[in-house]
């Protein structure tokens, strides 16, 4: 069994999209990530931000991301989030969740994948 750490709907610029058009300016995307870690414990017992993933640093990361570089597909920044994570943070498993708002009289479209590491 796994703690979670959620980040909910984090506002995101890029250049995204398959038309060329629609990489031509930043759009908003809300990111959403969930990740397990082995145990949020250590940290609760000492309140040491050391011992889990910093949330924070986590959300610079993926903006930092969706921001680099255009791309064609949410599939792709989704992927590149996961892989990200799990290299750089103490973490088992990772959702991502990626929404866009591209398609009229939708809330929204989304891409979610799980990756473990």
């Amino acid at each position: 069994m796994s703690d979670l750490i959620c980040i909910a709907d984090l506002e995101v610029q890029a250049r995204i999209g398959v038309p060329e058009a629609e990489r031509a300016k930043p759009q908003r995307l809300l990111v959403s990530v969930e990740m397990a870690v082995k145990s949020l414990g250590p940290a609760a017992k000492t309140d040491d931000v050391k011992l889990t993933v910093d949330y924070a640093i986590v959300a610079e990361r993926i903006r930092d991301l969706a921001e680099r570089k255009p791309r064609k597909l949410l599939e792709r920044l989704a992927e590149e989030i996961a892989e990200d994570l799990l290299g750089n943070f103490a973490m088992e498993k990772v959702a991502v969740e990626i929404k866009k708002f591209v398609l009229p009289e939708t809330a929204h479209v989304a891409v979610r994948i799980e990756r473990t590491k």
